[in-house]
This record gives structure tokens, C-alpha cells and sequence, in this order.
């Protein structure tokens, strides 16, 4: 763990085991956080977080661009060792670290633009300001599912900003995020300004969350997570930011290219096995396309190839873990029972030792699955069919998450009435791009609060002052 600028065992000695799970092996070990260990970030954290906060946006910015710079020499490396951990294929893993490489690059050009203004004042002796300061230390939780990504996104703004901040990573897969704090560490950030813990998830969100050192939490996790962790904030008034994932609807309308859409909604689906917060997981073809959508859908499928990330040509790695696998089992044989079909896949792969499930396409899926209310977090694709816009708006919205949306069609006006009506902070249209370091990722509903990416990432990391400076008379 990193700890007031020390890279640190627990001081109990406790260490949990990191498996591969292509195969699940044993690849590391990591220390458990004590209570002791947490007192002794949070105490960095306060001292941090005064030092950083006194450090000026330009040296700040620096600090940043030289991490992006060490992170992009060290690229190839953190990619294999989050595949290691993580599963997702290298291509994916390559992906991935050049998403955390932007998220410096870009929070070192906006630590110089964090901008107050000047009020105008009823009074000729009264001049009002209006200033920007970083809110304080910060307590940040990132998930397995992108293990370099999801921390840059927290670690970028909240530095650019001026805020302290500890982090704890998936347990399931940190070297990663150990790595983006490396980096930092090397490009000269002061002491106790980052601390990474690992261990006990509860425990540490536990005592983490009752510290008044804490002045903020970001989250990115799930909703019973965020709606756990919501209390644990409440005591000490902790202001919150969460990104607790999604079940986004895929609109395909009767102008759209089946084919076309079929090939990208199929790639989008499986990537990193579906274990993408914002990945397509309900598909809404219109009827008089469905046929040729279908078809083409499940030819993609069938023919990626499963296997270890690590291993040249494979598309699609495992699961993160046995866990998810069951999760996904239960969701597919909930789906059949209820009257769904399956096309493609459905089973496990028994020749592949690790926690891999085969690419499925599940066709006739009511609306009354599990599936088609929970998040499957999974590569399995449920599709289902449409007659009219307002029936396809209306199943879209039929969830209680709204995180992304995404629609095909090449028509305007159907494009701006269907972007409008979805209840979702982000939607693709003819595309998946909506996650990217210079515009807001945000969801609504039980998808979470405030925004990650983009300027208004920077503005949940500051507070604004105000200033009524009283003056003289003229001489």
C-alpha cells in the first residue's frame, strides 16, 4: 500500500491472495489494512491535503503531465499485468491504459482553468468575489471491471483540483491503480497528497467514512454498494459522488442498417465479456429488421474466439470470477424459463480452465426476465423485438437505472426525439463512444449522482467562496 508517501505492508502482516482468472492461479498477494494502517492515511491525508491545496495550478499541472508521461512509457507493461488480473483481452488492456493516460493529460490542462469571477455589487464600497477552492481530502472506491481506468478517473480531477485523496482498488485486481500511483509518486507528488489502501472493503469504507478528515467519497460501484455506503456519509454531512452502473437499451429503427448495427452491437456487447458498466444489455430491434439484425448478430457472436487474455487472438477473456459466472448462469436460466430462446452460447466453456462463459444471444426475452431488469454484467445479449417508437421508448425506460442509451437510425429527427426522450445521462447515436476524459460520464435514476469526466468531474471536487471585500472611500 502507499501511505504518506511509503510504500507499505499492513502492519499486521495480513495478506489476501490475487487470482488470475483465466485460469485461477494464484499471481500476488496483497496486504489487508489495519485500523492502524487507515489512521495513519487519514492522518497523510489531512497534512496532504493542506500542502497540495497551497501548491499552485500550474505546479499541480505539471505533476499530471509528467505521470501521463511516465504511465505512456510504462504502457505495455501495467496492460499486461492488468490482463493478469483483470481477464479482458491485451488488445482491451492496451485500450484501457491509454484511457487513464488521457485522464492526466487532460486534468493537467484543466488544473489551469479553474476559474472564479467577480460580482457586480449594489454598494460603491463593496466589491464581491467569487473563488474556487478544492473541498479537501478525499475518500475514493474503484471496482475490478477497469482497474486502471475507473481510478484515473477519480485520482486525475481530484488531484487537478487541489484535493487529497485515498484510494482503494479492487482487491480482485490493484496493480493497476497501484501503477497510475507509482507514476504519480515519480512525477514528484508530495507526500501524503495519495494514499492506496487495500483490503476489507467494509472495513475500510467503514472507517474511512466516520473520519471528519473525509470531506468527500466518490464511488463507482453498485447500487446496494452506493446505497450503503450513502449512510455511512450521512453521519459526517460527506458530500458524495457515484457512477453505480446501468442496463443500457439499444434502440434499432426500421431506417437503420441491420447488418452494420448488428456488427457493431455484437463487438460493443462482448467487450471486456460484457463486464462494462455502460455496455449494450437490452437490444430493441424493429420488427421489419429484426430478421436480417438477428442473423448477422449471432454470426458475430459465434465466431469470437474465447479465450486467456494474454493469448494472441483471443476476443473475448473470462469473467473476473467464479461468482460472476454463477450470476450470469442464473440470469440466462431465469431468461429460458420465463420463454426466452438461446441462439448461441448459453453454457460455460468446460475446455477452458478459468471462469469463462461462452457468448450468448438470447432471442423472445420478455420484458418480465431478470435479465431485462438487472444488470447481467456478463456476455450474454438479450434481444427483443418493436413495432412502434413510443412502444421502443417506453420498454427503454421500463429499468430503474438510466446510465447510457444508445440508438440506430439515420433519421434526424428520430435521432433527436429518441436522444430526448431516453431517461439516461449518456446517449450513443450510430455509435458506443460515450465514455471519454473531455465530456461529463453521468447517470440518472438509481444510476448515480453527479458526473465523472469533463469540466464538471473538476466542479465536484471544489467548492465555491464567496469574498465581500469592504473598501475605503476614494482618496
Amino acid at each position: 500500500m502507499l501511505i504518506d508517501g511509503t510504500w507499505t505492508a499492513s502492519s499486521t502482516l495480513r495478506t489476501q491472495d490475487v487470482i488470475n482468472p483465466a485460469d485461477g492461479a494464484v499471481v500476488s498477494t496483497i496486504p489487508v489494512a489495519s485500523v492502524e494502517d487507515l489512521d495513519r492515511a487519514l492522518a497523510a491525508a489531512s497534512r496532504g491535503a493542506a500542502v497540495w491545496k497551497a501548491t499552485t495550478p500550474w505546479e499541480r499541472s505539471a505533476v499530471l503531465r509528467r505521470t501521463a508521461r511516465i504511465l505512456a512509457e510504462r504502457h505495455e507493461d501495467i496492460a499486461r499485468v492488468l490482463t493478469t488480473e483483470q481477464g479482458k483481452t491485451l488488445a482491451e488492456a492496451r485500450l484501457e491504459v491509454g484511457a487513464a493516460i488521457d485522464q492526466f493529460d487532460w486534468y493537467a490542462d484543466e488544473a489551469k482553468r479553474i476559474y472564479g469571477r467577480s460580482v457586480g455589487s449594489a454598494q460603491a464600497d463593496l466589491r464581491l468575489l467569487v473563488v474556487r477552492e478544492p473541498v479537501g481530502a478525499v475518500a475514493a472506491f474503484t471496482p475490478w471491471n477497469f482497474p486502471a481506468l475507473l481510478p484515473a478517473r477519480k485520482l486525475a480531477p481530484a488531484l487537478a483540483a487541489g484535493c487529497s485523496i485515498i484510494l482503494k482498488p479492487a482487491e480482485e485486481a490493484p496493480s493497476a491503480a497501484l501503477e497510475l500511483a507509482r507514476a504519480l509518486t515519480d512525477a514528484g507528488l508530495p507526500d501524503g497528497v495519495l494514499g492506496v489502501v487495500l483490503g476489507d472493503p467494509a472495513q475500510i469504507s467503514a472507517h474511512l467514512l466516520s473520519s471528519p478528515v473525509i470531506k468527500k467519497l466518490s464511488l463507482t460501484g453498485s447500487v446496494q454498494v452506493g446505497r450503503h455506503l450513502m449512510k455511512a456519509a450521512a453521519d459526517n454531512i460527506t458530500n458524495v459522488s457515484m457512477e453505480l452502473g446501468g442496463h443500457a437499451p439499444v434502440l434499432v429503427f426500421a431506417d437503420a442498417d441491420p447488418i452494420a448495427a448488428a456488427r457493431m452491437c455484437a463487438i460493443g456487447k462482448f467487450r471486456n465479456a460484457g463486464q462494462v458498466c455502460v455496455a449494450p444489455t437490452r437490444f430493441y430491434v424493429h420488427d421489419s429488421i429484426a430478421e436480417a439484425f438477428i442473423a448477422e448478430f449471432i454470426a458475430v457472436a459465434a465466431a469470437l474466439r474465447v479465450g486467456p487474455g494474454l493469448d494472441e487472438g483471443s476476443q473475448v477473456g473470462p469473467l473476473t470470477s467464479e461468482r460472476r459466472l454463477v450470476a450470469v448462469e442464473e440470469l440466462v436460466a431465469d431468461a429460458v424459463a420465463h420463454g426466452a430462446t438461446v441462439a448461441v452460447g448459453g453454457a460455460r466453456i468446460p475446455e477452458l480452465p478459468g471462469s469463462f462463459y461462452s457468448p450468448t444471444v438470447l432471442l423472445d426475452v420478455p420484458d418480465d426476465a431478470a435479465i431485462m431488469q438487472t444488470e447481467p454484467f456478463g456476455p450474454v445479449a438479450p434481444i427483443s423485438t418493436f413495432s412502434s417508437f413510443g412502444e421502443a421508448i417506453e420498454r427503454a425506460n421500463s429499468t430503474p437505472y438510466g446510465l447510457a442509451g444508445y440508438l440506430f437510425t439515420n433519421d434526424l429527427t428520430t435521432a433527436t426525439r429518441a436522444s430526448e426522450e431516453l431517461e439516461v445521462g449518456m446517449v450513443g447515436v450510430n455509435s458506443f463512444s460515450v465514455s471519454l476524459a473531455q465530456v461529463p460520464f453521468s447517470g440518472v435514476n438509481l444510476s448515480g449522482i453527479g458526473a465523472e469526466n469533463g469540466t464538471e468531474a473538476l466542479d465536484s471536487y471544489l467548492h465555491s467562496k464567496t469574498i465581500a471585500l469592504g473598501i475605503g472611500p476614494r482618496a
